[in-house]
């Protein structure tokens, strides 16, 4: 069979497994296990165990159960809500200031969650219909959700980044974290740019008297004073890699002692508490494990056919420029994530594009942050995008038409900064030059 036969096939297989809702992991292993037997044999099954214990014996896939663990903790335990109070004091009585704390908010989840799906749905069930009891507009309420919700793959700590560093051979873990802080904070920033300048040149945006109590500077110095917990978290983990003092793995850990000390000092711990962060971070790790196991037994068996060296072959004999073979690595996950979840599409497009970047000899930093970044505009892009039905279905109140048009600014204003980031890779590059 050709080299394109096999890879046409073995997309199909997979697309249409997962299109039929079965879970990410069943729809791996299905394939890989059809596709040992067909290429090797019974004796591929050696190959496939040796992958399974690659993946949970590797130092870097440590830092995987350790950063959810720390998200559980902080959730389970009522930090982030404790957080939440005291980024509202702080904004103060800004015109539009939900938008704002939507925006910190989502910022805060996505770092403990790294799934934009997730966030979209938590934020459109808990702030969402607050904001439109309050007057605000629904199409920028939701747009500002979707926009903050997107964020979550980009900022540190991100599992999808590890599950790349960890996945690229030559690529740093740290490297690729550290690359997103940048880029995440420059999008967040140009959102809420977007948004204040909206609410001036149309105050009916946001409502003229918002209900809430007066704060004073006794008030706003105590919000702050109740942060520091978080800060210590946050120093925890990147501080330290940005230091040089731990690597991810132990960055990860400190970030879990942290998130218990965070509790402790909020006086939320409990040992139950711990237990079911433990037992809910240990079920959600040995999925994404599982899942990693057979992405990297798929390229392996994608080498084996001959599909990546054929590959390889046909990329390396195309005279096309190399933004032009940017652009199009770009359009694939734009599309795709329309219709597939980005952890998905990630692992089936890892082991292709890895040989096409050493080919024209993209800075693997630089790429994969972009394609990062490119994972999410899919999954906010009408009329198919993947956190657009996320955030529809926790919020009856809004209607389908209202999220869509509410999507396009957002996916605008993403795909700018895309461009940016394509054309100044410094700003993705220079804190992992630190490092």
């Amino acid at each position: 069979m050709e080299w394109w036969a096999i890879l046409l096939v073995s997309f199909t297989i997979i697309i249409l497994m997962m299109g039929s809702g079965l879970p990410v992991f069943v729809a791996f292993l299905f394939a890989n296990v059809a596709g040992l037997l067909i290429v090797i044999g019974p004796r591929g099954f050696g190959m496939f165990s040796n992958s399974v214990y690659d993946t949970i014996t590797a130092e870097g896939f440590a830092t995987i159960p350790l950063f959810i663990l720390m998200g559980e903790i902080l959730f389970r335990s009522g930090s982030v809500q404790v957080l939440a109070k005291a980024v509202d004091v702080v904004i103060g009585k800004v015109r539009g200031r939900m938008y704002l704390l939507v925006i910190m908010l989502s910022t805060i989840f996505g770092a403990l969650s790294g799934s934009a799906v997730a966030v979209a749905a938590m934020l459109g069930r808990s702030v969402l219909p607050q904001m439109s009891k309050m007057g605000y507009s629904q199409q920028l309420s939701s747009s500002t959700i979707l926009a903050g919700a997107s964020l979550a793959p980009i900022i540190p700590p991100s599992i999808l980044v590890i599950v790349i560093g960890s996945l690229v051979s030559g690529v740093s873990i740290a490297g690729l974290l550290i690359a997103g802080l940048i880029p995440g904070a420059i999008i967040a920033l140009i959102f809420a740019i977007y948004v204040g300048i909206k609410v001036i040149l149309d105050p009916s945006l946001a409502p003229e008297q918002e209900v809430r109590p007066s704060v004073s500077s006794w008030d706003v110095i105590k919000a702050l004073i109740s942060c520091l917990p978080f800060a210590l978290v946050i120093f925890s983990v990147m501080g330290l890699i940005l230091l040089g003092v731990a690597t991810p793995s132990e960055a990860a850990a400190a970030g879990v002692v942290g998130a218990l000390m965070t509790a402790v000092i909020y006086r939320r711990f409990s040992f139950s508490l711990t237990w079911s962060a433990l037992k809910s971070a240990a079920a959600i790790s040995a999925m994404i494990l599982l899942i990693v196991a057979s992405s990297k037994l798929f390229g392996q068996l994608l080498s084996f056919s001959g599909a990546t060296p054929g590959l390889i072959r046909f990329v390396g004999g195309l005279e096309i420029h190399p933004m032009v073979m940017l652009l199009l690595l770009m359009l694939v996950p734009l599309v795709l994530c329309m219709f597939m979840d980005q952890f998905a599409f990630m692992l089936l497009a890892i082991p292709l594009y890895e040989p096409i970047l050493r080919t024209y000899g993209f800075d693997p930093l630089w790429f994969w942050t972009l394609f990062l970044i490119n994972l999410t505009v899919g999954s906010i892009t009408p009329p198919f995008g993947y956190t657009l039905f996320a955030l529809k279905g926790v919020a009856d109140q809004l209607s389908i038409r209202t999220i869509y048009r509410s999507a396009w600014p957002t996916v605008i204003i993403f795909l700018s900064s895309l461009v940016l980031f394509a054309y100044v890779p410094s700003l993705i590059t220079y804190l992992p030059s630190l490092l």
